[in-house]
């Protein structure tokens, strides 16, 4: 699975996980990418899109 969005470019984030103690450890936070079939200029494709571009309208669902 690819680790961007197809349509703002949204990627994973890194920084450290802080416990108690506050020793650190590295962390990654990854973006909720969604398979979606979707109209682009070559027609109707499966591209990986994040949540926030579907909620938002920026991609537009093939039949």
């Amino acid at each position: 699975m690819p680790k961007t969005c197809d349509i703002c470019g949204k990627g994973p984030v890194f920084g450290h996980s802080v416990s108690h103690s506050h020793k650190a450890s590295p962390k990654k936070w990854r973006p909720n990418l969604q398979h979606v079939r979707a109209e682009t200029s070559q027609g109707a494709k499966k591209i990986w899109v994040c949540t926030r571009c579907l909620r938002s309208g920026k991609v537009r669902k093939a039949p």
